[in-house]
């Protein structure tokens, strides 16, 4: 983990989504941070001490989705499948299928695995199964507060987490999308899926892939705008914790209401033509219950006082 001293930052950006706006100042406390998002050896580790089941794993209970046909309530996750023909962006059903049998071991559903990637991002975590890993280590997942003044990297204006050029002498920083989403991938930046952890450069802080490769989960509960600054310099917010859980409920099609958290960061998926998510700015919604190809999460701890001095953990 990398010890970040904390302080005051410009949060959110009044340039790009509506979600985002408007830009305003927070404060938050130093903290510890993962240098990378949670690995899939690292996860295995866990499910073998605790016996761990993903959300995933579970079949879904009727009761809880009371809308859904009896037929899907299977074991699952959201897996990218894409297509062969041009689709209406507006339509993420085009690209997103429910697999049964896909999980943190099998990404892509029956018949696929982990093997050899190992140094890898675990993906199809739903946010309880990133809180039980962070419990066990002794962690805890970060505030959207927290996270973003990390992926910043100090760079508080900046478009990017290394600046404000995407591709700074046509270098890839971070594992995005190139080409037209979702019928072309050019894979540019040598990959079409997640990538091994530390292939990107780190930003300022010696943080790796907090931009692109997976989405990552927050503790905020989602809100569609973020609150705008304090009328007074004194009164700037310390560590803020987001919206309620009341006000971030999404109804879903299978006639069930699921609160939702934040996540950060964008994912391998990012395009310039459908999600030009890949800033620490960028913010999405994501339903608690639900796990997909590419998202994962990395954790934090907050400190003693002693530790803040020394300013490092291993």
């Amino acid at each position: 983990m990398i010890y970040l001293d904390g302080g005051t930052f410009l949060m959110g950006s009044d340039r790009h989504y509506p979600e985002e706006a408007p830009a305003h100042r927070v404060a938050v406390d130093g903290f510890f941070m993962d240098e990378t998002p949670v690995t899939n050896a690292q996860f295995r580790a866990f499910v073998e001490a605790t016996g761990h089941r993903t959300f995933a794993e579970i079949a879904p209970n009727s009761k809880d989705y009371p809308d859904a046909l009896p037929h899907m309530l299977k074991p699952g996750s959201l897996v990218f499948s894409p297509p062969d023909y041009p689709v209406d962006l507006r339509d993420w059903s085009q690209w997103w299928t429910f697999r049964f049998g896909a999980s943190w071991r099998k990404p892509y559903g029956p018949g696929s695995s982990i093997k050899g990637l190992d140094d890898h991002p675990v993906v199809h975590v739903a946010f309880r199964d990133a809180e039980a890993y962070a419990r066990w280590a002794g962690k805890e997942l970060p505030s959207e507060a927290e996270w973003e003044f990390a992926a910043r990297g100090g760079l508080e204006r900046a478009e990017f987490a290394w600046g404000d050029e995407f591709t700074p002498g046509g270098r890839h920083m971070a594992n995005t999308w190139q080409g037209q989403f979702p019928l072309q991938n050019l894979a540019e930046d040598g990959f079409e899926r997640t990538s091994p952890v530390r292939t990107f450069p780190p930003n300022n802080y010696g943080l790796y892939d907090l931009i692109g490769n997976v989405w990552e989960w927050t503790t905020d509960w989602w809100s569609q705008r973020h609150a705008g600054d304090a009328p007074k310099a004194c009164c700037v917010p310390r560590n803020p914790r987001g919206g309620s859980m009341e006000r971030s409920y999404a109804s879903l099609q299978a006639g069930a209401s699921i609160p939702q958290k934040v996540l950060k960061g964008g994912s391998h998926l990012c395009a310039p033509n459908y999600c030009r998510r890949y800033r620490p700015a960028a913010r999405h919604a994501e339903a608690i219950d639900t796990s997909t190809s590419h998202v994962g999460f990395r954790c934090i701890r907050r400190p003693s006082h002693a530790e803040q001095k020394e300013g490092s953990l291993e």
